[in-house]
């Protein structure tokens, strides 16, 4: 093969990923930092689930967000900053029965939880880039088990009725972090659509959060978040 011949294969080639890359950014946005295969930091799943289940590891292009997304176009450096900006995500959606839970500062990322004020229940968590300012729903079961406020309406559809009660997906979690994370408890419940997520504690500190889907039982940690810093105490 002539060296002419393996120079067009090669600009061929390279064509190809760069158009393949183009349909994927506008298939898939996903917001700074991440990339084709899902977010750039979330370091593997790890054991994820409690028991098989229908979708098991490596979610790949599942696991990036597909809807709109606020951006602060600046770093989030203090609680008092990514409560400021995730109210900027509230408003941005426009829907007044929905308000902010309490701010939880990790590694990567800090955590909240958005509540609905009419029935006093949780409707979906949001994620803050400390780096970039982006805001976000939180990767994992927020958009994949989330019945209500998710984005995968085939999943939600499938998952079905709720079967398993809050002590139930307390034991579930603890049997999880009996296996993955010895002398980690699950505590302080709360109730999403869909799925439950709870608090890892260790020595009175939160940790860590995982979630239960209460159709199937399958256990998610929350591996994107790494450590927490300056964790408040279990009882939040």
């Amino acid at each position: 093969m002539s060296m002419r011949t393996n120079l067009l294969i090669g600009l061929g080639l390279l064509m190809a990923v760069l158009v393949l890359g183009a349909l994927t950014a506008v298939l898939h946005p996903a917001g700074p930092g991440f990339g084709f295969w899902g977010p750039g930091r979330l370091g593997g799943y790890g054991p994820a689930l409690a028991r098989p289940g229908l979708l098991g590891r490596g979610f790949g292009l599942w696991a990036t967000y597909r809807g709109p997304w606020y951006a602060t176009g600046t770093p989030i450096t203090s609680p008092d900053q990514a409560q400021t900006a995730f109210q900027g995500y509230l408003d941005r959606l426009g829907n007044p029965d929905l308000a902010l839970d309490e701010v939880l500062e990790f590694q990567q990322h800090f955590y909240v939880a958005v509540k609905e004020q009419s029935s006093g229940g949780y409707a979906f968590e949001l994620l803050a880039d400390k780096q970039t300012g982006a805001v976000f729903p939180e990767f994992g079961p927020g958009r994949l088990w989330n019945t209500k406020y998710g984005h995968a309406p085939v999943w939600a559809a499938a998952v079905g009725q709720t079967t398993i009660p809050p002590e139930r997906a307390r034991e579930l979690a603890q049997q999880w972090l009996d296996a993955n994370q010895p002398g980690s408890a699950a505590e302080h419940l709360d109730a999403f659509p869909g799925y439950d997520t709870l608090c890892i504690t260790r020595n009175g500190q939160i940790t860590g959060l995982l979630s239960v889907n209460v159709s199937t039982g399958q256990v998610w940690y929350h591996a994107w978040l790494g450590p927490i810093r300056g964790g408040p105490p279990s009882g939040r």
